[in-house]
């Protein structure tokens, strides 16, 4: 039987979201209903709401998100009913060409749910990033249940679903930060702050934290920086130039995303260095250099999507990590809220205050 819950939406372009009535289907071939216990507010759902990704409202808003499997549908053997799971938007498809060649993170074809959640009057509505988790419950396919030690917490495992997966595989996976490495990260909100956490874990002993916000270089701190800038006050380039002995780091990672910042990403990184852009910039945003400068720096200039991360790779052995006390998860976690509270939580996003609101239900 189709189940009616709660459920944050945005019914159109730039208005406040409301919380409403949802109704979940029972779950089909490959599908699984989820009770969602927590879900982080992340700046993507923000994207959505004020029409920045495209204009098919209204959409069921939230998508970095834990719960319990509930119920699954025919063929699904990965997940069972009371799995603790996190929710992840790479539901590989095991059969495109990049995962035919090996590369799995980089699949082309992820799979989402096949039937809709519509609001109680029959209107379609479209998940957040195929999850939709600001709800009590939500349809999602079996592919996007990461199985996990169900000890950790749920308002800081699903975290890992997308903002800090995406920091952390930053560093990680993408900038394959390695023992002794130099690293500097521009941009100190949730994702920078972990790519920092990434940087240390993976044994940086020089991480530089670069912001505008005092606020942002103390989190970064907590986090395992070693050093902060404050680029309001002084150029950041010259500064991680000081501090890596006039060379350059070794890895620099962009979580802004804007042409400025990733400029000043390429300039401060080392010869030979590694710029990673993390950071999404928008679709009119511009880049000109001298192509002279591509040529003479060499090294490596990539972008991140999603961390370049293996959900079923990665968050086991990231939670793993955590449960040991060596990823502090908990410490993204700045205020727990309600579905009632998501809209101010987005103000509070943009001003810069928090590094997550999660909703607990």
């Amino acid at each position: 039987m189709a189940q009616t819950v709660r459920g944050v939406i945005a019914r159109s372009k730039q208005t406040p979201v409301e919380v409403t009535e949802i109704v979940v289907p029972d779950p089909g071939p490959g599908e699984a209903v989820v009770r969602v216990q927590a879900c982080g507010v992340c700046h993507t759902d923000l994207h959505y709401r004020e029409g920045g990704i495209n204009d098919e409202f209204p959409f069921l808003l939230g998508h970095e998100a834990a719960g319990v499997v509930e119920s699954v549908g025919a063929g699904v053997t990965d997940v069972e009913p009371g799995d603790f799971v996190i929710l992840n938007w790479r539901a590989v498809c095991g059969s495109c060409r990049a995962c035919r060649k090996g590369k799995p993170w980089y699949c082309f074809s992820t799979f989402n749910a096949a039937q809709p959640m519509t609001l109680t009057d029959g209107t379609p509505l479209t998940p957040a990033l195929g999850i939709g988790a600001f709800a009590e419950k939500t349809l999602v396919h079996a592919g996007q249940c990461t199985k996990v030690d169900p000890q950790a917490s749920p308002a800081a495992a699903g975290l890992l679903g997308c903002g800090i997966m995406a920091g952390l595989g930053a560093a990680l996976n993408t900038g394959a930060v390695g023992r002794g490495d130099s690293v500097a990260v521009i941009g100190c909100g949730g994702v920078g702050s972990a790519a920092v956490a990434g940087a240390h874990l993976a044994g940086a002993t020089t991480i530089i934290a670069v912001d505008l916000d005092a606020r942002k270089l103390e989190w970064a701190k907590g986090f395992g920086a070693t050093h902060t800038i404050d680029a309001s006050a002084t150029d950041p380039v010259a500064q991680i130039q000081e501090l890596t002995d006039g060379f350059g780091a070794d890895v620099v990672i962009d979580a802004v995303g804007r042409p400025e910042t990733w400029k000043q990403a390429f300039y401060a990184r080392d010869l030979a260095g590694t710029v990673v852009l993390v950071g999404v910039p928008t679709p009119e945003m511009r880049l000109e250099m001298p192509l002279l400068d591509f040529f003479s720096h060499g090294g490596s200039l990539k972008s991140s999507w999603y961390g370049d991360c293996l959900p079923s790779r990665d968050f086991p052995t990231l939670i793993g990590l955590y449960r040991q006390g060596r990823l502090d998860l908990d410490a993204f976690v700045t205020e727990t809220i309600s579905l009632d509270e998501v809209e101010q939580s987005f103000a509070k996003m943009h001003r810069g205050e928090v590094l997550r609101s999660v909703v607990v239900l």
